[in-house]
């Protein structure tokens, strides 16, 4: 079983991949491998972008680089173009060498997949589970602040800036999905898996709720029960971007 682990910008999905280790999945972090990559082809990004966006030790500076595809999707394709091969790649090697996972002590074949833009992974057809990793906006905003040290007006803009997430409905067993306009269309399409969300809200003994809706999610798939399907939207236009 291949599990997808997604949410929107400090939602805290990181967060919940610590907690899945905890259980025994092997974890696979796509945004590190992005990085990796990002790095790997620093001759061919400067070749595009320019070598301003090299840092004095001459390694690229992926806020700048940021700060220059955001919100300019011929840039961004560009710079994906570039990147998202190399993590693809990578991402399909290690699921196909990947230790077995553990869930109640029991060997399951079971890894997780964290990534932010999980839907242009090259593994979304091969998901047989997602995880949405959910938090409201003013939580996800202070965490921003006191995580990324950017000025406020710069959060607010990539936070609102992200696409919604599809509204799911489930129907004769299985999930359609809707989008609230044809102009806006949902972030992330999954075709077969099943969908789940984690409630994230920052509230007193949100610990030990969010652990407990982890034990949940996983009792499920140990004992073999029906999967949940839920709704999970969150506000916003055009798209972001993780760098």
């Amino acid at each position: 079983m291949i599990i997808g682990l997604t949410g929107l910008y400090c939602a805290g999905k990181n967060h919940v991949s610590l907690l899945l280790e905890r259980h025994g999945l092997p974890v696979l972090d796509i945004d590190r491998l992005g990085h990796e990559i990002i790095e790997a082809e620093t001759e061919k990004i400067t070749g595009h972008f320019g070598k301003e966006i090299l840092d004095p030790n001459g390694v690229i500076n992926r806020k700048l680089l940021g700060k220059i595809v955001f919100g300019k999707p011929e840039q961004l394709a560009v710079l994906e173009s570039i990147v998202h091969p190399g993590v693809n790649r990578l991402t399909e090697e290690w699921i196909t060498g990947r230790k077995l996972g553990k869930i109640s002590g029991q060997e399951t074949g079971t890894c997780v997949i964290n990534a932010a833009l999980l839907h242009k992974s090259s593994v979304i057809n091969k998901l047989n589970v997602i995880i949405v990793v959910c938090a409201p906006f003013y939580l996800r905003f202070f965490r921003a602040l006191r995580r990324d040290k950017r000025p406020p007006w710069e959060l607010i803009n990539q936070l609102l800036s992200q696409k919604d997430f599809p509204h799911y409905r489930k129907t004769a067993g299985r999930a359609e999905k809707t989008s609230k306009t044809a102009e806006n269309p949902a972030q992330l399409f999954f075709p077969e898996a099943d969908i789940y969300t984690i409630q994230n809200s920052g509230f007193s003994g949100s610990p030990r709720m969010l652990e407990k809706q982890i034990e949940a999610i996983l009792e499920g798939f140990h004992n073999g029960k029906e999967k949940i399907i839920v709704d999970c939207s969150f506000s916003g236009s055009s798209s972001g971007n993780h760098i």
